[in-house]
């Protein structure tokens, strides 16, 4: 049974950095995986923000978080994560883990398997 489970959220400080883990349980990474990172806040849409292929290494981001988030993976731990810096207030969010096949990454409709989320809180 596959499993994502994500932690590393909390509150921060605007300016301030987060680091978020996803922690995958019956997957490979050998196997070109698709591994993003959504967010939700309250009253909006579900985002693509961050993502990752495991075998080709390419990773892709949104606008509004390149050059101050990256997304990384570690092989022999099948975890992913998502550094976070220069975080401000419209960064606050349910932050979510997804696994997936395929393009475009920032398409919902790649991902087939979700972690429950973790919550990203930036004060002003």
């Amino acid at each position: 049974q596959v499993q994502l489970v994500e932690s590393g959220g909390g509150s921060v400080q605007a300016g301030g950095s987060l680091r978020l883990a996803c922690a995958t349980s019956g997957l490979t990474f050998r196997s070109s995986i698709l591994m993003g990172w959504f967010r939700q806040a309250p009253g909006k849409e579900r985002e693509a923000i961050a993502a990752i292929y495991t075998t080709e290494g390419g990773t892709y981001y949104a606008d509004s978080v390149k050059g101050r988030f990256t997304i990384s993976q570690d092989n022999a731990k099948n975890m992913v994560y998502l550094q976070m810096n220069r975080l401000s207030p419209e960064d606050a969010a349910m932050y979510f883990c997804a696994a997936g096949r395929g393009a475009p990454w920032y398409s919902r409709a790649r991902y087939g398997i979700w972690g429950q989320g973790t919550q990203v809180t930036v004060s002003s």
